[in-house]
């Protein structure tokens, strides 16, 4: 998931490490990308052996850029090959069972806007099965067994299962508007700061608090 969305993003435009890294947070979210620099710069480096991409140029790396306990260096940017973007072709029409759990399909989810609507759908379809799955298994534990859970456990669970029924309801709506052709509704301003209410369930493994 790490290399696909380096490529994504290197499509847009060259980036150094420092780049790559706030951009995948942007875009991401920060749970999901709290990659470090010791799992970034391996996966860059494994990317320019495959040939996937190359290095630009060398600028002077600023303090704030450069990682706590390590040496000031030149930041390298790297920029994508013609064969990188074939890999991100192939990459990005992908839609098997690894695109539906938490991280590939937020990672998925992220460049979908670069992806055909038929693949789209088959990720948005497979994701909703996969939280079906889950809304169903949690629905049995609490069936099941609530009387012998404490009530700590009992109010975990279900947390849990009411995120899995937003979630499939923003995945019933998303489908609905694939199918019909309709990008998602953008929220426009009409709150203070200019932002609406956003009452749309959070990505998956965020709460809405850690929302910005």
């Amino acid at each position: 998931m790490l290399e696909f969305a380096i490529l994504g993003l290197l499509q847009e435009s060259p980036m150094h490490g420092y780049e790559l890294r706030k951009e995948l947070t942007a875009k991401l979210g920060a749970i999901r990308a709290a990659i470090s620099y010791g799992s970034l710069y391996p996966t860059l480096r494994r990317l320019q052996a495959a040939g996937w991409i190359t290095e630009a140029d060398e600028t002077p790396a600023t303090p704030e850029e450069v990682p706590a306990l390590t040496s000031r260096r030149g930041r390298v940017v790297y920029k994508i090959t013609a064969e990188g973007k074939e890999r991100f072709a192939q990459l990005i029409a992908q839609a098997g069972p690894e695109t539906y759990d938490d991280t590939g399909f937020g990672v998925h989810f992220a460049f979908f806007a670069r992806t055909d609507q038929a693949t789209r759908l088959r990720i948005l379809e497979g994701r909703r099965r996969k939280i079906e799955e889950r809304r169903e298994g949690l629905r049995d534990v609490l069936g099941r067994a609530a009387e012998r859970l404490d009530a700590y456990t009992l109010e975990l669970q279900r947390h849990g299962l009411e995120a899995c029924e937003r979630e499939v309801r923003w995945l019933e709506e998303l489908i609905a508007n694939e199918r019909s052709g309709r990008a998602p509704t953008v929220p426009d301003s009409g709150t203070a700061g200019g932002r609406r209410e956003d009452t749309s369930p959070p990505p998956p493994g965020e709460s809405r608090n850690e929302r910005p």
